[in-house]
């Protein structure tokens, strides 16, 4: 009697981890991005110690402050402040870490969960992760007392590191359409204006600080940003240490929760990019056809006919659709807004610092064909003569004073509105209009006799290496310049109000409009000759990028 023998039943080989290759993937990413080039290199290594020294700075501060009574805000705050950088890092710098784009991954074969989960382990390799964990365990030495607090501490550290890296991934899928798009790159490269503006903020805050009893003045703030996740973390210690456990518990699972969230949120941001097509670009297809039925749209309508309007036009949409143009355009304004205001509201100003926005504005004059790179070639074609030069660099400087003048005057009038000191409103504004002709006029000249180009790529550099030397040149000494030449009426101010005769200030507010238009007119009188005869040389020197 023959048996048969029943089928052997197999077990299906087991999936590999994807965190493994991921991490490997990482270590791969951040060795050969390393290796692209020395500066690279420099500036990572650079960064990297500038960072470890100032945690452990910080944790050294966190160890002093151990057992006193402003231990709670610095840590709670610290670690607050902390959270919110690595929510806003992704949008600022979309490139520095090619793993934040997950639609690479598209046309592999993987599934949301074990991708989350490796993605996630991938994110704690890097300076980044490590810095936050040392915060972390500072912020956790200086409040953790008795063995409940340590018990938390150990479970608080690690749980406020993955919360910080889950918020940064969770919003970089979320917002992964917008980072590697144009507009992204636009916004990367405004990420200096946010560094100056955060600087302010800091300058601030310190200032406040010392006049509002110092430390003591955070406990309001720290209270509230105790209970928000990750410093809710360590707020649990606190609590712990202080014998609440009820409340350390409530606190832990209320950021335990929040990283839940966070990696839910991540996870269907992944599903989402995975199945439905790209559709950011409908909506500017729809308005590019709308802006081609319209023909120039409204700038061609309220600006001059002939060659001036056209070269304007085209001044004026450089500097909304080039990043590099746009992102000298939007610091400069919001510079020369803050800083004046930020030093009258802390006490120290005075209506004259309004002339820091002439300034800043003025610059935006210089190195104007820098901006055409290699596309100056048809600009080129269009002067053969002196007079063709004027009218180009003529038609650039409107541009520039259509946007800079009234922004002069609305940071005048704003920063003389917070001191309340509107006598002095009229010389401050034709101080500041003399000085803003002073270095459009230069910006001209300099112009034509320093031009250097600007890469061409999303980096950070605005000059091309080997110009370095050139752009030095054009701006500060055509800084100098204008200050120099504004002189004569700094010259009056200062009389007038040494000699006690202020209520002839508003004289200043009609000469500095004019010496400024004079000292404009001059500059473009002495950079057109000099633009014609070099228009191979100009070409050539902004070609480089």
């Amino acid at each position: 009697m023959s048996t048969v023998a029943s089928p052997t039943t197999t077990d299906a080989p087991a999936t590999p981890s994807l965190t493994p290759v991921f991490v490997r993937l990482k270590l791969s990413l951040l060795r050969n991005g390393l290796r692209q080039s020395g500066g690279r290199t420099a500036a990572y290594v650079l960064s990297s110690v500038s960072g470890i020294v100032l945690s452990a700075v910080l944790v050294l501060v966190f160890v002093l402050l151990r057992g006193g009574s402003h231990a709670y805000p610095v840590a709670v705050l610290v670690v607050g402040v902390t959270a919110l950088s690595w929510a806003v890092m992704p949008l600022f710098v979309p490139s520095g870490d090619e793993t934040l784009d997950p639609t690479r991954l598209v046309m592999l074969p993987l599934h949301p969960r074990p991708l989350v989960r490796a993605l996630l382990v991938a994110s704690l390799v890097g300076i980044g992760p490590v810095l936050t964990f040392l915060l972390s365990v500072g912020a956790a030495l200086s409040l953790a007392h008795g063995a409940a607090g340590t018990l938390v501490a150990v479970l608080a550290v690690p749980l406020t590191t993955l919360t910080c890296v889950a918020l940064s991934r969770a919003v970089a899928a979320a917002n992964v359409r917008l980072l590697t798009s144009r507009r992204g790159r636009d916004l990367a490269l405004l990420s200096g204006l946010v560094i100056a503006v955060g600087m302010q903020v800091v300058n601030f805050g310190a200032q406040r600080l010392s006049r509002a009893g110092g430390l003591e003045s955070l406990e309001p703030a720290a209270k509230v940003v105790g209970w928000l996740p990750p410093a809710a973390a360590l707020g649990a210690v606190d609590s712990a240490s202080a014998g609440d456990h009820a409340v350390a518990a409530a606190r832990l699972l209320l950021t335990a929760a929040a990283l839940a969230a966070l990696v839910y949120w991540w996870r269907r941001s992944l599903v989402r990019l995975m199945v439905e097509p790209d559709g950011s670009t409908i909506g500017a297809a729809g308005d590019a056809g709308a802006g081609e039925k319209d023909g120039g749209g409204r700038l061609g309508r309220i600006l001059p006919d002939g060659r001036t309007g056209a070269i304007m036009e085209r001044s004026l949409r450089y500097a909304w659709r080039d990043p590099k143009t746009k992102a000298a355009w939007v610091s400069s304004l919001a510079i020369g807004l803050i800083v004046p205001l930020f030093n009258v509201y802390q006490g120290v100003g005075s209506v004259y610092w309004a002339c820091f926005a002439s300034g800043m504005l003025g610059v935006l004059m210089y190195n104007q064909f820098g901006q055409d790179a290699s596309a100056f070639w048809m600009v080129a074609q269009t002067i053969s003569t002196a007079a063709d030069a004027f009218v180009e660099l003529r038609a650039r400087t409107l541009a520039v004073l259509s946007v800079t003048v009234p922004y002069t005057v609305l940071v005048t009038v704003l920063t003389a509105a917070v001191l309340g000191a509107w006598s002095r409103l009229p010389g401050a504004l034709g101080l500041a209009l003399g000085l803003l002709g002073a270095m459009v006029g230069t910006g001209a000249v300099t112009s034509a006799s320093f031009p250097y180009s600007i890469p061409q790529d999303s980096g950070y550099k605005n000059v091309v290496p080997g110009q370095v030397g050139l752009a030095w040149i054009s701006i500060f000494g055509g800084m100098f310049s204008g200050a120099v030449l504004c002189s004569p009426l700094i010259a009056v101010t200062l009389y007038l109000h040494f000699s006690d005769r202020q209520s002839l200030l508003w004289v200043l507010l009609p000469a500095g409009g004019l010496y400024g238009a004079l000292l404009v007119l001059a500059g473009l009188k002495l950079a057109a000759p000099r633009t014609a005869k070099r228009l191979p040389e100009i070409l050539a020197a902004v070609s480089k990028g």
